[in-house]
């Protein structure tokens, strides 16, 4: 994931500052009340950017107040202008510097900019937590005394979308050894109707065991069509090549992907499967229909597997639910691909549990939307909470360092060529 805003380029980095026990002796001659520090603050802060643009101003006409003003310089300064700009430590009244031949241009706070960086940053930060725009505006009102409009709000949460489009479009690896696919559902408006959508997510994990989200799709109906697109999405960006892809019936994926990556397996989630298959049996049933079904998915080889199923099948649970064994048979085709594989590399395919642990935490952010007005909003928001919690990108678990020399045996060179 993308981490958060960064310093610009070519902006020279703050030396920590000390400040002088007589200055601050000066602001503080006695015990200070909450509110009076926070006055000093913007006090400060207010004085801080009048000097910066001070700076500004000198360095665009060549010479600083009192000094001679170059022969070949007609540009003077000319005063100043009031503005009130809205910072994180709430609304500072600050004098704008001026020139005569009005082509000044300040860079700290630009012509026509009422907000400081950092109060667009809290708004943004709360956005991400779950906070409604509603909420956001009753907060700066209570913390700050600062009304600020519900589109004013949206205004800054939307400059985020550039950054998602950068970070949708980036470029890839070549190579991913397994790549988790899992949706989510998510009401949006579309054409003036709230429809149950789908936003999918995919969760690569590198050679190293890297994992990092590699994008955010959303679609009402899921299908090959659908998921072809999002294969031809991965493979813009630059990826070749994908080894394993777990899925939980993800409908029309196995279909897409053999026709962008025909070397690909598809393996079925082995704990979904497990999960479906006890919501057949009553409740008093599933703990013993459980241990039934453990020696079906423990099998040391397909063939073993095959064996335990049938032999559930002719056993009392499978006569009660046959439901059961025919839900086993339906994805046969991508739960034998699991029992080629080691105990090592099994333990890191067995389960979509890494990407639905991350569904877990959006569900908590997103709860409080009653519905989403567009495909855009639903997308900011999810970007903006993944980028909380994946702050860069996460190692995966220690069992992977033994499955990766798994997986450099069986792949070979698809493996090695290009992880080395």
């Amino acid at each position: 994931m993308p981490s958060k805003r960064k310093q610009s380029e070519g902006t020279p980095s703050v030396p920590e500052l000390k400040i002088p026990a007589e200055f601050l002796d000066q602001l503080v001659k006695g015990p200070m009340t909450q509110g009076e520090v926070e006055a000093v603050c913007r006090s400060l802060k207010k004085a801080v950017i009048e000097r910066a643009m001070s700076a500004e101003l000198s360095q665009h006409l060549g010479y600083a107040p009192g000094e001679p003003k170059p022969a070949e310089q007609a540009n003077h300064r000319n005063g100043t202008t009031g503005k009130t700009v809205l910072t994180d430590d709430g609304p500072v009244r600050i004098e704008v510097p001026r020139d005569r031949a009005g082509s000044f241009e300040p860079l700290i706070i630009p012509k026509h900019a009422r907000r400081f960086t950092g109060f667009d940053d809290k708004i943004v930060a709360m956005y991400a937590r779950g906070m409604t725009v509603r909420e956001i505006q009753g907060f700066l009102a209570e913390m700050y005394a600062t009304e600020v409009s519900p589109e004013f709000i949206s205004k800054v949460t939307d400059e985020v979308m550039a950054e998602v489009t950068a970070w949708q479009s980036r470029p890839l690896e070549p190579m991913y050894p397994v790549i988790f696919f899992d949706a989510l559902r998510v009401k949006i408006r579309d054409d003036a109707v709230v429809r149950n959508k789908a936003v999918y997510l995919a969760l690569g994990v590198l050679p190293d065991g890297t994992r990092d989200v590699l994008g955010i799709w959303i679609e009402q109906t899921e299908g090959a069509k659908f998921w072809l697109k999002v294969f031809n999405d991965l493979k813009t960006r630059g990826v070749n090549d994908i080894l394993i892809a777990v899925v939980d019936g993800l409908k029309g994926l196995a279909e897409a992907i053999e026709v962008a990556f025909p070397a690909t397996t598809v393996q079925t989630c082995i704990v979904h499967l497990i999960r479906n298959s006890l919501d057949y049996a009553s409740w008093k049933d599933r703990k013993a229909v459980a241990v039934a079904l453990r020696p079906i998915y423990t099998a040391v080889s397909a063939t073993a597997a095959a064996a335990a199923l049938e032999a559930f099948a002719a056993g009392p649970w499978g006569a009660k639910y046959s439901t059961i064994v025919q839900s086993w048979r339906r994805t046969r085709e991508h739960v034998i691909p699991f029992f080629a594989f080691p105990p090592e590399v099994r333990r890191v395919i067995y389960t979509t549990n890494v990407i639905e642990s991350l569904h877990m935490q959006l569900r908590k952010i997103i709860k409080t939307r009653g519905h989403f007005p567009s495909d855009e909003a639903a997308t900011k928001l999810l970007w903006l909470a993944l980028r909380n919690i994946l702050v860069g990108k996460v190692k995966s678990t220690r069992e992977w360092k033994v499955a990766m020399n798994q997986f450099a045996v069986m792949y070979g060179d698809r493996f090695t060529s290009i992880s080395a």
